[in-house]
């Protein structure tokens, strides 16, 4: 590991940046020489971050790709989180990075798809040389009470409120 004390930092919020935020650090971080994994949580693997991750020697990791808001069944959800979870959890214990993003896990944890406590435990045991972002709407109060930076993106506008859809390089 090449950090000396790995922080832990929150985007949540309703208003857009959240998933760009955290790809942006990733780009910081893998720049410099740090080692990141991403690991998702209801994104599929055609966004454009996840198409460029590879040129930039990022590593993404993608589960439970359908959000109940679209179809998704309760219990699929819930073990398809577990399983990202448990991904995260050997992922982050590995040493094998210095820079892991769970991108959209607030999500799973407001939807109450995984526990937060197990979350929580994580977040006390990772090694002391990982920076760990969450990422998503919603993150628990307990969540922001033990994180480092929080940062909430507010909306104050949005092009969906005009009925502009999601555009391709820009929302994804």
């Amino acid at each position: 590991m090449k950090l000396k004390r790995g922080l832990v930092q929150v985007y949540t919020g309703n208003g857009k940046g959240k998933t760009t935020a955290a790809w942006g650090q990733a780009m910081r971080a893998s720049g410099q020489g740090l080692r990141v994994a991403i690991i998702q949580f209801f994104k599929g693997k055609g966004s454009g971050e996840v198409k460029i991750a590879k040129k930039l020697n990022l590593k993404v990791h993608s589960f439970c790709p359908v959000h109940p808001f679209f179809g998704g069944k309760k219990k699929r959800l819930e073990k398809e989180c577990q399983e990202g979870l448990t991904f995260a959890k050997k992922t982050i214990m590995s040493k094998k990075y210095d820079l892991i993003i769970l991108d959209e896990i607030n999500i799973a944890l407001r939807d109450r798809l995984i526990e937060i406590n197990e979350v929580l435990d994580l977040i006390k045991k990772k090694p002391k040389g990982v920076e760990l972002i969450l990422t998503g709407r919603g993150a628990p109060k307990k969540i922001i009470e033990t994180a480092n930076l929080v940062t909430e993106m507010r909306e104050i506008n949005h092009p969906y409120k005009k009925g502009i859809k999601g555009r391709r390089g820009i929302e994804y």
